[in-house]
């Protein structure tokens, strides 16, 4: 039996935590679930609008405890990305901030707390494929209606796998640091509910002195970090923080520079923590590797060894296995955590298991001696920006359809966008600040002639910065 479906087991124990110290327990947890989810009364398709609070995350239980199929969304999501949605997926209910009910046709199902159930006005034209269990958005910062299908196998054999590596216990607790709907952000919440341990749930950030008094009064032991967060840590002095109640710390969501990695291997070892570097993506569930703590400083640029009940292999461009040490190739992952595929509408919803457990990651990694994987580039062109992942393409589609003529490049937590229109820069950054989610400080304007192409006219990507002119 899934884990989600026996938390009241845990009774009493602490589950959630919220910024103003209210401690939730997992029979209280679990019987808010079960009302939430009794509203719909049915197996359907749910958007769940997320944020860092005990409301969303008895929504989330709710609907895995009674089969309905949740799509997490950021509360921040652009309105008309939201239609498109909303159009695309047509769901049964909205789970949603009371706030935000004026802006949705719908009646009100359920309401309590800071959130409401809302019945949507959807012909229900799909059906749900019986493993279905979550749909998760492989861009949040663009509203792609591309949606990665998790099951139920899925979300358990990773959240098992994670927990037995990190080895959580129910005297730990995690403080949250980043969004609920990110794979990242989700699989500490799902960990901890696993283990009965408890979870500190706060929408302040690194920079609110009340987050780490918060973490403090509440003992968290731990949070996890994309490679934004740490350099965040550095200018706030993290070295000289006293923070007893912290046993560990993790980091994924993007490859953190080697010497910062180093810097913070030392800093945890130097205050008694342990700093462990992970691996994921969606398509995976969530984690896919992990570098032992024990590893840390020998290996420190390395993403480590496959996590318990998952296996990597290097692919040359015919598919052919590497076999050799020290080559670079496709990662390619098997587990029972690689998820059914993608969903692009409603009527992807019933499509069955396409992926067969094997994930090609579309990273470029070597494999040293001792079996340890390193990632040294990216054959898909994504990247990520503070830890979320932005598809390249499509934000060059959503400029085009604006009629800004650009191409995108870039690296992890730097995005440039190149136009030919200066008359347009203004557009533009306007633009990407209020049609995405993507960080103001992760994207840099480039005025240029003209886009270079090849004789066949597709973008000449590494000519871009030859053409920069401002």
């Amino acid at each position: 039996m899934a884990f989600w479906n026996t938390l009241e087991e845990f009774g009493e124990r602490t589950a959630l935590i919220t910024e103003t110290g209210e401690h939730i327990s997992y029979s209280a947890l679990s019987a808010r679930a079960d009302e939430i989810a009794g509203a719909a009364g049915r197996r359907c398709l749910a958007f769940l609008m997320c944020k860092n609070c005990a409301d969303a995350v008895a929504g989330y239980v709710g609907f895995l405890r009674h089969g309905i199929v949740p799509v997490l969304l950021a509360e921040n999501l652009d309105k008309s990305l939201l239609d498109g949605l909303l159009e695309s997926y047509r769901p049964a209910y909205f789970y949603i901030p009371n706030e935000k009910i004026s802006s949705l046709s719908g009646e009100v199902a359920w309401q309590s707390g800071s959130y409401s159930l809302l019945h949507m006005p959807f012909e229900q034209d799909y059906e749900l494929f019986d493993e279905l269990a979550l749909l998760l958005t492989t861009s949040g910062s663009t509203g792609s209606p591309k949606l990665v299908r998790q099951s139920m196998g899925n979300i358990e054999a990773n959240t098992r796998s994670i927990v037995q590596y990190l080895g959580i216990s129910p005297d730990d607790r995690a403080i949250t640091t980043l969004p609920m709907q990110y794979t990242y952000g989700l699989s500490i919440l799902q960990t901890h509910l696993f283990a009965g341990a408890a979870t500190i749930l706060t929408e302040k950030t690194l920079m609110d002195k009340s987050f780490w008094s918060l973490l403090r009064e509440q003992e968290a032991t731990t949070f996890g970090g994309v490679p934004y967060i740490y350099e965040i840590l550095k200018k706030l002095r993290f070295e000289r923080m006293d923070l007893p109640s912290l046993r560990y710390l993790t980091q994924a969501g993007g490859k953190l520079p080697k010497e910062l990695a180093e810097e913070f291997v030392n800093i945890c070892r130097e205050k008694d923590m342990k700093f462990i570097v992970m691996y994921g993506q969606t398509e995976a569930t969530a984690r896919m590797a992990y570098l032992p703590w024990e590893y840390a400083h020998s290996k420190a640029a390395s993403i480590g060894i496959a996590i318990p009940g998952g296996g990597f292999w290097l692919a040359d461009a015919e598919d052919n296995p590497i076999s050799k040490t020290e080559i670079t190739g496709e990662l390619v992952y098997r587990g029972p955590n690689v998820t059914l595929g993608y969903a692009e509408s409603r009527f992807d919803l019933c499509k069955p298991d396409e992926n067969h457990g094997e994930l090609h990651t579309g990273d470029m990694a070597k494999r040293d001696a001792d079996g340890f994987y390193y990632i040294v580039g990216r054959k898909k062109r994504f990247l990520k920006l503070f830890g979320s992942r932005v598809n390249l393409d499509e934000v060059e589609g959503l400029l085009n359809r604006e009629g800004i003529t650009c191409a995108c490049a870039g690296v992890d937590d730097r995005l440039d966008i190149y136009i030919t229109d200066a008359d347009k820069l203004e557009k533009t950054e306007r633009f990407i600040k209020e049609h995405t989610a993507i960080n103001p400080n992760g994207f840099r304007l480039h005025v240029i002639d003209a886009i270079p192409r090849s004789d066949s006219g597709k973008v000449l990507y590494s000519a871009l910065n030859e053409k920069r002119g401002s």
